[in-house]
This record gives C-alpha cells, structure tokens and sequence, in this order.
C-alpha cells in the first residue's frame, strides 16, 4: 500500500534548491507544494521552474496548514532562527548543514522539537548514498577488523577565485570547517560512531583574501575564522582519527577519508559524493582491491535526507539525518576550536549512536520495504 505523501515546503531559492527539488522525482513520498525566499521574484522563478504550486512569503509558508516538513535551504547565519520558527509553527523542520552557528541555538532548537513532539533534521545526507553505506556495511561485516584510526582531509586554497560571494566563507560560522567539515564529522560519525574528546590547531594563515571572481573581482576580505584546521578526534569506541580542513593549500595528494583497522585498510570516497572508489587492503594481501557498491543511490541524491525523514515519521522509526547528529557535529566543530585555543583536551558534552544501516536491496526510490 503506497504511504501517504508528505507536503514539503522549501525556505530558501538559492542554487541549493535544484537538488532538493529535484529528489521529489525520485522519491514518490515527497510533494513539493511552496518555496518561499526573501526576495519574492526569486520564489516565484524557482515555483515556475520546478513546478511548485506556490510561491509565497517565509510567514505565509509557515502559516500553511498543508505544509508538513520545512526544509530550510537559507545562509548557515540564520539556519537555527528559521528551523525554530518551524518547530514553533508545528512542522518538521530540516536544514541544510550546520544545524546551527552556536551551540545554544543547536540545544534550543532540539528541546523545542522535543517539548512539541516535532522532528528535526541536517544535512549532509551524503552518507546514505551508494559510497557511505558500502563503506558502512564493509566496517560491520569485518572486512577490516576493529577500527583502531581514521584520517580525513579536505585540502584546497579556498572558494574565492571561482563562487560569486565568498565573502562568507571567511567570517564565523563558515571556513573549512565549518563549511565542509560536517561531511567528513557526519561520515565519521556513520562508520565509527560518537567523538568522545577532541584536541586540535587551527590558525588564519593568510589575513586577507582577494576575490578573483565576478561581480566582486579585486575586492579584499577580511578573514575573521580559522582557515587550516588540524584535529586529533578520540571516538568513544576507541579508534583515534585525525582531520585536517584548509582553505590555505594549493595541492594535497591525500585520500578524502581512510580508515585503519586490525585486518586491513579501506579508503572511503569524497564524503561530499553519494558515490567515488572504495578499495581494501586486507593483512593478508598485497594490493588494494576495488570493491563494488552493495548499496544504490549513487549519483546525485541530495534530499534523500528529507525522504528518510518522511519515512520515518510515517512509519515512527528514527531518521538517519537526525539533529542529534548533527548537533553532535557541531559540537565536535566547536570544540576543535576550543581545543585550538585552550592547548588542551576537550571533552564533548554530547553524544550520539550510530544511525542505522540501510538495508540492502532497497528498490529505487524506496528507503522503507
């Protein structure tokens, strides 16, 4: 029996939207039924483009009884205000990444979900793509022992040359970590579990930047966040890894992600992806081996998030993109950069279990059989 659909309503018209859009075609239980933006002619573009019944404003999206799920696509400044506005108006809220800027608002806004019996849930969601959940079920069959560490790199000199506005990125809440971060915390999380205590570095290595791109080509920037950040995470189940988030690099030969255990080696795509090249190295080979997805979605699938959200509210079970994760996350983030400028250990004060698995052999389109 097909489940009932569940309107989704999108803050938020910006380029992201395309993906999200665009998932309702390959998930039946998503309905788009309104997008609203601050800049109302945007709003209407966007519901003309992608065929959204209606474009309106932030309040009047809120205020629809039809709308069930807001999925919130804003500037990450503003992410934790418009979630909390949609937990207050009696809807689902999910975001794109982070949850939020601060700790106080990601706590806030999970205890108000709580207290209305609402969900809440984050972006990235590209660990449930073909790559993620392979690596995942290659870690819970052995294929590699325990985990004992893990190394995670995103190295590269920063978005200023190529995006539009990047001023951005180089102020609070934004940076390497910050901005890319969350998907290699969210796939860290999926295939080792909680972070128990983080020590780091992080430093501004280049003050100003110059912005080599249309419309703002010369302009300087002001860089007021952390542009290379090196971490040394503690997970609670005893592997030790290490991070490193630059935007201050002009080439890195690291792998996106490797994970070490007793009997082998893995490497794990660009957790930015839904699929990329995982290859093995077991204790008792010589040479790697690539190794097929035992899972699908492995193109573009932004929104699969919001899907498993929908799912699991119809049918009660817990939703992989949680905001507990995702809190998690932030936590992990803010506490590299307490670490960083403490010197010394910090203890998270939040924990989080592994989400579930998919299963394998789910049917396209489908995240419940």
């Amino acid at each position: 029996m097909a489940l009932e659909t569940a309107k989704i309503g999108i803050i938020g018209c910006g380029n992201i939207m395309y993906a999200y859009a665009s998932a309702r075609d390959r998930f039946d239980i998503l309905d788009i039924v309104a997008c609203a933006d601050l800049l109302p002619e945007r709003a209407q573009a966007k519901a003309e483009e992608f065929n959204i019944p209606k474009a309106c404003t932030v309040d009047e999206l809120l205020a629809d009884p039809d709308v069930e799920i807001v999925v919130n696509l804003t500037v990450p400044k503003v992410h934790a205000q418009i979630a909390l506005a949609t937990i207050e108006a009696g809807k689902h809220a999910y975001s794109e990444k982070p949850l939020a800027v601060t700790r106080e608002d990601g706590r806030k806004l999970l205890a108000a979900a709580k207290e209305k019996n609402l969900r809440v849930g984050c972006a990235p969601d590209t660990f449930m793509g073909a790559g993620g959940q392979t690596c995942r079920k290659l870690i819970d069959d052995g294929w590699i022992g325990r985990p004992i560490g893990a190394s995670a790199y995103m190295m590269g000199h920063g978005p200023e040359r190529w995006h539009p506005d990047p001023d951005f990125f180089y102020h609070t809440g934004a940076g390497p970590l910050f901005d890319m971060g969350p998907y290699y915390l969210t796939a860290l999380t999926n295939l080792l579990g909680a972070t128990d205590s983080v020590a780091a570095s992080a430093t501004i290595s280049f003050p100003e930047r110059i912005i080599g791109s249309q419309p703002h080509y010369g302009e300087i920037i002001h860089v007021d966040t952390p542009t290379h950040v090196n971490g040394i995470l503690q997970f609670a189940g005893g592997a030790v890894g290490t991070i490193c988030t630059s935007f201050d690099v002009w080439g890195s030969t690291h792998v996106p992600i490797e994970i070490y255990g007793t009997e082998g080696s893995m490497t794990v795509p660009d957790p930015n992806t839904f699929g990329g090249t995982i290859r093995v190295k077991r204790a008792e080979h010589e040479n790697w081996t690539d190794v097929p997805f035992t899972h699908g979605y492995s193109e573009q699938n932004r929104g699969i998030g919001v899907a498993d959200m929908a799912y699991a509210i119809r049918s009660g079970r817990p939703h992989r993109a949680s905001g507990a994760m995702a809190f998690h996350v932030l936590d992990i983030m803010h506490s590299l950069y307490d670490a960083s400028e403490q010197r010394q250990t910090v203890e998270l004060s939040s924990q989080v279990e592994r989400p579930a698995a998919l299963p394998v052999g789910l049917r396209p389109g489908t995240l419940d059989e």
